[in-house]
């Protein structure tokens, strides 16, 4: 391995250590496990007959592995506070208009059929738990941004 490589990669394993011993993480996964679980669910979403056409608009076959590692690292942040991710998730869902509010529910409906699947119980609970909170927050916006202006507010 070359030496730039080889300290590269002694930079992430230590970031990741330290990440994972952070005293504000919010429960016990390694970065490892929520790579892996981010894979299996892009691989569901893929497959699945409304979300899949929506993503492949946006996430080119070629782009999918840095489409995943992006994500990863959004989860990672979220979780294990490791400060990898810099992007502004709500911006993107409401700049692409196939994304509907009614496609968050069917999002989380299968990222709680692969946590549940790959991890322990109590573990499952607690991210899906936060990935209810971040979905419901950009379901409500796309509502609230994509409302006309001089329309009376939708209520939720």
């Amino acid at each position: 391995m070359p030496p730039e490589t080889q300290k590269l990669s002694q930079t992430q394993t230590q970031t990741q250590t330290q990440a994972s011993d952070h005293p504000m993480k919010r429960f016990d996964i390694t970065a490892d496990e929520i790579d892996r679980i981010v894979q299996l669910f892009y691989m569901r979403i893929r497959a699945h007959a409304e979300l899949g056409p929506v993503f492949a608009l946006y996430v080119p076959d070629g782009d999918w592995p840095a489409h995943e590692a992006k994500i990863a690292r959004f989860w990672r942040n979220a979780i294990l506070r490791e400060k990898c991710y810099n992007g502004n998730p709500m911006r993107v869902h409401v700049s692409r208009p196939e994304i509907q509010a009614h496609h968050f529910a069917q999002w989380l409906s299968l990222f709680h059929e692969v946590l549940r699947a790959e991890l322990p119980e109590a573990i499952a609970l607690q991210w899906g738990t936060l990935a209810d909170r971040i979905g419901e927050g950009f379901r409500t916006g796309i509502v609230a941004m994509r409302q006309p202006r001089d329309a009376p507010p939708r209520l939720f």
